[in-house]
């Protein structure tokens, strides 16, 4: 269990503590697409439940509005859901509704807010003055594609350590390059670096780096005939070698050799240095050797950063294929996943990218097993604004519980995603909430995920 829950559960109330940055402020930015008529469930409350649903492992809205509808009391209580001024009682959403507002929310405000609630829990833990490695790639949503309109596409801003910083979508028949200059408008570049595929290597996205004060680490391919001819053709063979690294994994034996020349004649915006990355790849199965050489330019001048820097940054580009697009793929079945109405393929991204960073920021390096739900027991006690009040009366809705407990071998257990031996929840029952061990957590079933307190109030310790 992370130490900030350890906190959590001892605290006397769901506020978050000093050092907490909450994720309900940043949604509140978010502009609510209902009529103002008939809102019955505060838009930060309902955008907490469905990020905590997907933390937990919800793949898909059913899974989110099945978590948000058998979640413990104390939980519905800390999502933010407020009770009614009449009877005293909290509802929680119907699933139809949850979809409905996820279909029309704005998708570039969602990623907004969530970009500046992961920046926020960074920057205090950021040295001032350090260079910062930002990835910018884009990735194509398969399973959104329908008859008549393309696959969304999204272009995404990760910093190298795992966290999405930022993401558009890709407008229709058009590419990456229009939306490079609108995704990173709303992160502080001050002392980043970008790196980016061959793609992005634009005059025009040059400018506009150093115009926002930022560094690129820019890969030169036969795109720019010129620019790659001036870089190739450089003595390299008399450059001094500023970088060597020899490894062994995946089968093969690699070695990646880096150089650095000082050049103040690239025709490209304030481009200081040019670089060459030798790479040698030999199989060991085979004893196939594959050579390798690519060019890339850079702003940074020379002594800003050493050459295991750069080959780092370089090599850590990729990162964001395998942090994020191999765990939204893998973990949470984006391309398999159907969903193509309106703009839900977007917003769904905006959560996955919300709970890989949160996982990423804790330290968590296996995302699957991250996601797990755990033991409600490990939470803790209820927070003491959840609890009782004098008159023995909770101010929680006593719906029929739809928990019933049989015997089946290897079947899930709940809408939770846990996979339980000798238990299985069906549907029927109509045993009340307060005396149902799976909705008060006082079971051992697992009920709760340990993560859902940390992600909605974000206990930094």
């Amino acid at each position: 269990m992370p130490v900030a829950l350890e906190h959590l559960a001892r605290a006397s109330s769901s506020a978050p503590l000093i050092d907490a940055a909450g994720l309900r402020p940043f949604l509140d930015a978010v502009p609510d697409p209902r009529d103002p008529r008939g809102r019955r469930h505060p838009l930060s409350a309902l955008l907490a439940a469905a990020a905590a649903a997907v933390l937990a492992g919800a793949r898909s809205l059913a899974a989110i509005g099945e978590w948000i509808t058998d979640a413990p009391r104390w939980a519905v209580h800390v999502l933010g859901f407020t009770p009614d001024p009449l009877t005293g009682q909290v509802v929680v959403p119907h699933p139809a509704t949850v979809r409905r507002l996820l279909a029309r929310l704005d998708g570039a405000a969602l990623d907004a807010a969530i970009g500046a609630f992961l920046s926020a829990r960074t920057a205090p833990a950021r040295e001032t003055g350090t260079l910062r490695p930002i990835a910018v790639d884009g990735k194509t949503v398969r399973g959104s594609r329908t008859r008549t309109t393309a696959a969304v596409c999204l272009l995404s801003a990760m910093a190298h350590s795992g966290e999405v910083l930022a993401q558009c979508q890709v407008a229709d028949k058009s590419n990456e390059i229009p939306a490079f200059a609108p995704l990173l408008n709303g992160v502080d570049l001050t002392h980043a670096v970008i790196t980016a595929d061959a793609l992005h290597t634009q005059h025009g996205h040059g400018a506009y780096l150093r115009s926002r004060g930022a560094h690129y680490i820019a890969v030169v391919k036969k795109n720019h005939p010129g620019l790659f001819g001036r870089a190739r053709t450089l003595p390299w063979r008399e450059i001094t070698l500023d970088h060597y690294e020899r490894t062994r994994a995946h089968h093969r034996d690699e070695i990646r050799r880096l150089k650095t020349a000082a050049f103040a004649h690239l025709d490209y915006p304030d481009a200081r240095q040019a670089l060459q990355i030798v790479r040698w790849r030999r199989d060991l199965g085979s004893g196939k050797l594959t050579i390798e050489r690519v060019h890339l330019i850079t702003s940074l001048p020379p002594g800003a950063a050493t050459g295991t820097q750069l080959a780092s940054w370089i090599r850590g580009h990729w990162g964001i294929e395998n942090l994020l697009h191999h765990v939204r793929d893998r973990t949470f079945r984006e391309d398999e996943s159907k969903i193509r109405t309106a703009g839900l393929p977007h917003t769904m991204a905006s959560r996955r990218n919300l709970a890989i960073g949160l996982h990423r920021q804790d330290g968590q390096k296996n995302i699957a097993a991250a996601s797990a739900t755990r033991p409600a027991t490990t939470v803790g006690p209820w927070p003491s604004s959840a609890s009782p009040d004098k008159t023995g009366q909770d101010h929680f809705t006593q719906r029929p519980c739809r928990h019933t407990v049989g015997q089946d071998q290897g079947r899930e257990v709940g809408a939770f995603g846990v996979r339980g031996r000798g238990q299985q929840v069906t549907s029927g029952s109509a045993t009340p909430r307060r005396s149902c061990s799976i909705c008060t957590g006082s079971g051992s079933q697992p009920s709760v995920p340990a993560r859902l307190m940390f992600t909605l109030v974000t206990v930094r310790v």
